[in-house]
């Protein structure tokens, strides 16, 4: 399986629509979280054809990347960003890209592009996007 995301504009609806562009193009939904923070929403969704999804999606309008990107979400507070980046380099994990997504005062989502994303993943559990959810 193959993890690809989704971040866009959060709306009523989106859930359905973004199934339903994967459902028609029959690409099958192995595993999904979505997170909303600050009026984006951020979907890490597992899929068996990465290729076929993104292009089914990207076609679609929406925004996807995939592979190396770890999605977080952080007190919205000075220092939280900079304890990550140093758990990441003091284990050797480059991180090669990073996005703000959103915030809303409380909480930030964070893209970080990184070269090693089972690792970092595995570091960064206690904040990732898709262990909020059941």
């Amino acid at each position: 399986m193959k993890d690809i995301c989704v971040v866009t504009e959060d709306r009523m609806g989106l859930l359905a629509d973004i199934s339903y562009i994967l459902g028609q193009a029959r690409v099958n939904i192995d595993s999904i979280a979505v997170s909303s923070v600050g009026g984006k929403a951020v979907f890490s969704i597992m899929v068996r054809d990465q290729e076929k999804a993104r292009n089914v999606l990207e076609s679609n309008g929406f925004s996807v990347s995939s592979g190396n990107v770890v999605f977080v979400k952080l007190d919205d507070t000075p220092g939280s960003l900079a304890g990550i980046a140093k758990m990441l380099s003091k284990n050797r994990i480059n991180v090669d890209n990073l996005h703000l997504v959103s915030k809303d005062g409380k909480s930030s989502i964070v893209g970080i592009t990184v070269s090693r994303p089972r690792k970092a993943k595995k570091l960064l559990s206690g904040c990732l996007i898709e262990n909020e959810l059941p």
